[in-house]
This record gives C-alpha cells, structure tokens and sequence, in this order.
C-alpha cells in the first residue's frame, strides 16, 4: 500500500470485499503504531478445509515474528480480559468469521435474525470499553447479488448491522477496494 494511514486514534474499522487487501492494509496499520501486536486470528479452522488452511497459512505468513497471536480467538473475551493491559495495537481478523463461529455455537443457522444478539452486543460492549488501540477487519457483503440460500442472507444481514454498530463505535474506518482503501470516518 502506497499511502500511509496513521491510525491516531483509538479504534479503527478496516472492511472489504473478499480478496480486497483489507487484512493487508489492517496489518499495515498495525505496523505503522509501533510496538507490540497482539493478533486476534478468529477462524476456527476445519481440518478437512484445505484451501481454507492456505487462506490461513497465507495470513501466518505476512505476520512479523514478534507479534503475539491469539488462534480461534473470541475477540470479546480477549478484550475484556486484557483491558487494563492492551499492548501498542490489537489486531482482530476477521469479524466474519467471529460471527460465523458465533452462528455455528448457537446452531442458528435456520433460526430468526437477531438470535446472536447476545453475542454481538457483548463485542460492541467490549470494543467499546477497550483502552487500547484496536483494528478490526471485518468483510463488507451485501454489494453483490442476493444470497440464494437463506444461511447467506442471514450471514448477510447480521454482518451488515454488526458493522455498522462496530463503524458507529469506532474512531475511524476504512473500506479497502482492489487493495485501495478509502477512508470513511
């Protein structure tokens, strides 16, 4: 990326598409703070997933070696339990798959919207009340065509509102295109 962002504030909001270099940007972000990283990696991996494994080996790989990084991380149990010791940056990637996670453990997939309500607002709560610096990357949807199966549009539509409570809360934000990112707030 060739302009620098410096992320003066306290938190900071990166979305896009897939394969849009919001991780990228987000880890740049990170780097431009200074100090240390704790990385937030929220994928619960399948064994059986293996291009999902390279997605994930990719992300490992961009990671400066100094960095601390938390696997299959629940961003709000990490937040609240480091909140009085944040380190320079945390880093949270991805918000979608959180939430995928989130679906799953609650078996809501064919239940109404909302039903992860708890759970979302537990990470707004916590992002919220965190006193360090935070970037979160989280995927933008709803750009494209409708989700022709009902676990698509409700993965759709509860990532729509959790990003914009989350980009309410946040100081700045981001939407990375084609590995541009356009400054929103």
């Amino acid at each position: 990326m060739s302009e620098s962002f410096s992320p003066a504030l306290r938190s900071t909001l990166v979305l896009g598409g897939a394969r849009s270099g919001k991780s990228a940007f987000a880890e740049d972000l990170a780097v431009q703070a200074g100090g240390p990283v704790r990385y937030l990696a929220t994928a619960v991996p399948d064994p059986a997933d293996h291009d999902f494994a390279e997605r994930i080996a990719k992300h490992r790989g961009r990671r400066p070696a100094g960095w601390s990084t938390i696997e299959s991380a629940d961003p709000t149990a990490v937040l609240t339990a480091f909140m009085t010791t944040p380190p320079a940056v945390t880093l949270i990637d991805d918000i979608g798959t959180w939430l995928t996670a989130r679906i799953d453990a609650r078996e809501a997939w064919e239940s109404p919207r909302g039903t992860v309500s708890p759970d979302t607002d537990a990470l707004v709560a916590a992002v919220a009340a965190y006193t360090g610096d935070l970037v979160i990357v989280s995927p933008e949807v709803g750009m494209g065509v409708i989700p022709a199966t009902r676990s698509g549009r409700l993965f759709r539509d509860e990532i729509g509102t959790l990003n914009q409570r989350l980009a309410q809360i946040c100081d700045e934000a981001f939407l990375v295109v084609a590995g541009l990112p356009l400054r929103l707030k």
